[in-house]
Order: structure tokens, then sequence, then C-alpha cells
């Protein structure tokens, strides 16, 4: 059984942080494998004082459903501590926030998608953390998507944003404290990086191997076969196709109005759609885009996860939609995450070729191979940070 870094930190706390004023950078998700909080375990243990606790976007707790939604921070109400946010007016801790602490301690479940910022909350502690001179501790989690091949092209460093910051493919296989790892190397060798490594985890296992319970890192990610579809339908954000929000199945429905189910599968049938099955499935939104409107759509059923290539799946998806539906396709124009003059579409996949290609009819298979031919200095820095194994 595989466990958690923080099941390990509990039952062998390290020397350096005992009596120390630690802060924690944790979300609903920060939790052992029997579902204790790292917040209730490190202000009731007596190894060290939890000085002050900083959430990610969507909040502490999830509080916060949707994206680009702040929140501010407040004090604790039983803790008496400062609660701070880091998707609010500031995304990168401040060196008022950090004054008087010993070590920070970074704690979140990520889902093994680029766009998805905690990734980028992490990019951010280690930056403060390294002007500051304090230590950071890394916990690591699973990638519930490790099993996937890598996908998407690798980001161009002129869409650097909020939910891309390093030279990673949308898809990319790593850990949180691997991660850590690749942005110490490209950005913050100075930085005094600890990282806590999970025992008995194995990159290319599913989720339903660890014997973990998932609890969900973000109000729109409430199962694993979400997280298994997002690096690809996450893109239908920087379109006007619903992705799913609004419904008890986000990203793995997607459908908008003006779509005729044959008309999309016609142009959907080939060897561009790998490891799942399209299923019709209508809905109505209660939130979002097209709130409130009748949907015409798909459910994306995964029946092969090492078959199935999210982020191909959907460029194949959005690429049929601009086809068949060129009046009524639109992509979606600026504000997205911190960025007002870039695309979002251009920042989420990495670049602008991929947006110009589909507009001029190249498929997603095409895209594929362009991008995997790219993949080589990604490789080798994955090969000077990796620290799992895939299970023989």
């Amino acid at each position: 059984m595989t466990k958690f870094a923080l099941d390990t930190l509990i039952s062998d706390f390290p020397a350096a942080l005992e009596e120390k004023r630690v802060g924690v950078v944790c979300h609903a998700a920060s939790v052992t494998s029997d579902y204790v909080h790292i917040v209730d375990f490190l202000s009731q243990s007596n190894k060290c004082i939890l000085a002050a606790i900083f959430g990610p976007q969507h909040g502490l707790y999830g509080q916060t459903q949707d994206n680009m939604i702040e929140w501010e921070g407040a004090v604790h109400p039983k803790l008496k501590i400062p609660v701070y946010s880091l998707y609010g007016k500031v995304r990168k801790p401040t060196k008022e926030m950090l004054n008087g602490l010993d070590a920070l301690i970074f704690d979140v479940q990520d889902v093994g998608a680029r766009p998805y910022t905690y990734i980028w909350t992490l990019k951010w502690c280690m930056e403060a953390c390294a002007d500051q001179g304090i230590p950071l501790w890394v916990l690591d989690r699973p990638n519930p998507i490790g099993a996937l091949s890598a996908d998407g092209p690798v980001m161009s460093e002129e869409f650097y944003s909020f939910v891309g910051g390093a030279p990673i493919p949308l898809c990319h296989r790593l850990t949180m404290g691997e991660m850590a790892l690749i942005l110490q190397k490209l950005y913050y060798q100075e930085v005094d990086l600890n990282i806590r490594w999970m025992e008995g985890w194995w990159r290319n296992s599913l989720w339903s191997q660890t014997g973990l319970p998932w609890v969900l890192p973000s109000p729109n990610m409430p199962t694993v076969d979400t997280a298994i579809v997002y690096p690809g339908q996450v893109l239908l954000e920087a379109t006007n196709i619903s992705e799913g929000r609004g419904t008890t199945r986000p990203f793995e429905l997607f459908g908008a109005p003006f779509i005729r189910h044959d008309q999309l599968r016609r142009h959907l049938q080939g060897n561009q759609i790998k490891g799942c099955i399209l299923r019709e499935h209508d809905f109505i939104p209660s939130f979002q885009k097209w709130s409130g409107k009748y949907c015409r759509g798909f459910q994306i059923h995964v029946t092969d996860p090492h078959r199935f290539n999210s982020v191909e799946v959907s460029v194949a998806i959005i690429g049929a939609l601009i086809r068949e539906y060129p009046e009524e396709f639109e992509w979606k124009q600026p504000p997205y995450e911190y960025e007002y003059e870039k695309l979002p579409f251009d920042i989420l996949i990495g670049n602008s070729n991929v947006r110009e290609a589909l507009m001029q009819g190249v498929s997603a298979a095409e895209l594929r191979a362009q991008w995997l031919s790219e993949y080589g200095p990604f490789e080798e820095l994955i090969g000077t940070v990796a620290h799992y194994r895939e299970q023989p």
C-alpha cells in the first residue's frame, strides 16, 4: 500500500523541524491515509509550532467553486493564527507573511496536468523561500494520472502564466516532489529544498492501486475519472463549449446548444479517438457557460487509460467543432487566470501554433506527432529528477 509523505512525516518527524515555528501550504486534500488533516496534526502535535496557514486556489477547504474567484485570508477561528490566501491580492507569500517562520511546509495534492495552478503556487513559494532564506519542505503525493503517457506540447516560455511556468507538457507524469526538483534546477538553485517522499508508489500505477482515499483537490475534480480527462478537457475552458462545469461530471461532459450528435461524431470517427468511448449525454449547466440552457453533448468514458491520450482526444474534439460549427464556435478572450493579453487557449496549450493549426484543419494526430518529437529536452530533464520507477 502507498503511504502519503504526510503519513511518513507523522511516523518519523524530521529533527530539523522539531520545536520550529512552521507555516503550512495546504488545502482540503492535505490529509493522511486515514483522513487526518495536516493542520489538525501540526496544531495538536508537540513536535513543532504551527504559526501560519496558506491556501491555494479554491480556498483552504475547497470553498471557492469556479476559476478566477479569489478568496481572502483571515484569522483561524480556533487556532487564532493567520490564514493567508495565495489566490487573491497576492499569489506569492510576502516577506510579512513569512516573518517569524523557521520553515514552510508544502502539502498539496496535484492532478498531473500543467494548467492546474497548484504547481505554480509551489513555484511562487519556492521563490519566496529563496528570497527570505527559509527552508521549504515539500510533502509528496501521488500523481493520480502518472500511468498516462506524457501528452501535449511543451510550454513555450513566451506563454508563461499562472497556468504554465516551466518547459513541461500538459500531461507530465511527475509528482509534486519531482516538480519541486525541476523548478529548483531551472530557477531556484539557492532554495533550501527538502522533500519527504512517499512510500510504495509506482509511476505507472493508477490511483485505485494505491489504497489511498481520494479527497477532491478542487471543487470540479470530484473523482479520479475527472483527473484522467482533465489535461485535455481543460482546453475547453478557452472556448464557448461547456466543459461540464455546473454539472456533477465536470470535464467528463462537454457540449453546447448548437451541437448535433451525429454531425460531431462523424468528424471524430477514426484512429484519433483511442482508449475511450464518447457517449451521447445532454445536460443543462446550473452555472458557468450556457447556464440554464439545454446543451447537446457527450460524456467521455475512458476504457483503457494506457491507450488514452487526453490532450490528443480533446484537440481532436476542438478541431471537429471548428470544422462543423465555424460560425458558432468561439475562442474565449482574455482575461483568464491573471493573463490580460494572450488568448486563454494559447496559455493553456502552451503556444499559439496549435490554435492556428486547428484553424487550418491540421489533425490532432499530426499535432501529437509534432509535440512528441519535441520531448527530448523534457525527457532529459525528467531523467535528472525522477525519484519513482515504473512497476515491473
